[in-house]
């Protein structure tokens, strides 16, 4: 399917300026596995864009490819308008791991200094982006204190600093969550907020539907090797499972006749109907429900979400 955002590549046949990020027909097999069967996708600049997928389905294979860690056996991937096997296209990429990339035996300043050096910082650039960093993570308090000390989320803190010392245009963090407490979490979705606001382009690989609902602008969807979804999620869902809403009811007494739109499910072992408006539709439900002999004792509403979205285009759950 095309994105609105491939939709204009095609239509201007250039861009100016170019995508942040743009892959084109892009393949790779192990063997006989066809890891990545031609897969396109276009990321806009300052865009945030979570991308999904079950396990086994490619999308770490396409990481590893968007950071020119990996070679590809066709099809062409482009940082800002230029191949990524050029050294100063891949400066303008930050990539965060899921894997811990600190080093438990320095304190916090001295991690973010070694990663500083090795992004090609010295001197007084050096210290004032770690300074910022510090001051962004939070954590200019613990400066001198030693990583392996931190909690899980200190630590992640830290580690998503680490790659972003360089100012990249584009960063791409893979399960930046995976680990941390609540209030760690929300401190994470603050800094990327700041990352947004500044223009920086994120791509974030997680497996919390939750957080690819509320923290991306646009969600892509990958299985066996191919895009099989891509939108924002009001598109997917009106795309897949439909805007309808679904009434759970527990209903006490017999209803001495059928009442429109109201089923038994066996699954949940309760009454369920769909409506599309619950401010109309719900009071007059209830009013037939009460006129057929029942009463409702519990109701619960269901909205669709990214969920079941996924289970609709998937048919399993997303670490399957």
């Amino acid at each position: 399917m095309l994105t609105r955002y491939q939709e204009t590549a095609s239509d201007q046949g250039s861009i100016d300026p170019p995508f942040a990020l743009a892959i084109q027909d892009v393949h790779r097999s192990f063997g006989s596995n066809k890891a990545i069967q031609g897969v396109s996708l276009n990321v806009a600049a300052g865009e945030r864009l979570a991308l999904l997928g079950p396990n086994g389905a490619g999308k770490t294979t396409l990481v590893r490819a968007i950071c020119g860690r990996m070679r590809i056996d066709h099809g062409e991937i482009r940082l800002f308008g230029e191949p990524i096997r050029q050294t100063k296209v891949l400066d303008q990429l930050g990539v965060v791991p899921q894997e811990l990339a600190i080093y438990g035996d320095l304190t916090t300043e001295e991690n973010l200094s070694a990663f500083g050096r090795l992004h090609g910082l010295k001197g007084p650039a050096l210290r004032a982006r770690v300074a910022w960093a510090l001051r962004w993570i939070g954590l200019e308090d613990r400066k001198s204190h030693l990583t392996k000390t931190f909690s899980g989320g200190m630590k992640r803190r830290v580690n998503i600093a680490c790659g972003i010392l360089h100012s990249p245009r584009i960063l791409l963090l893979d399960e930046p969550t995976v680990g941390v407490d609540p209030q760690s979490r929300q401190r994470i979705f603050e800094m990327l907020d700041e990352l947004s606001e500044s223009g920086t382009t994120i791509i974030l690989t997680t497996h919390h539907l939750d957080e690819a609902q509320s923290q991306c602008d646009r969600i892509v969807i990958i299985d066996h090797g191919q895009v099989i979804a891509d939108g924002t999620l009001d598109d997917l869902i009106e795309q897949t499972t439909g805007t309808q809403r679904q009434v759970y009811l527990t209903i006490d007494g017999t209803l001495t006749a059928s009442v429109p739109n109201l089923e038994w499910d066996t699954i949940n072992e309760c009454f369920v109907a769909q409506i599309d408006e619950p401010a109309t539709e719900l009071p007059h439900l209830l009013q037939r429900i009460r006129t057929c002999g029942g009463t409702v004792i519990d109701l619960e509403m269901h909205q669709p979400n990214l969920h079941d979205v996924f289970i609709h285009l998937t048919g399993h759950g997303l670490r399957e």
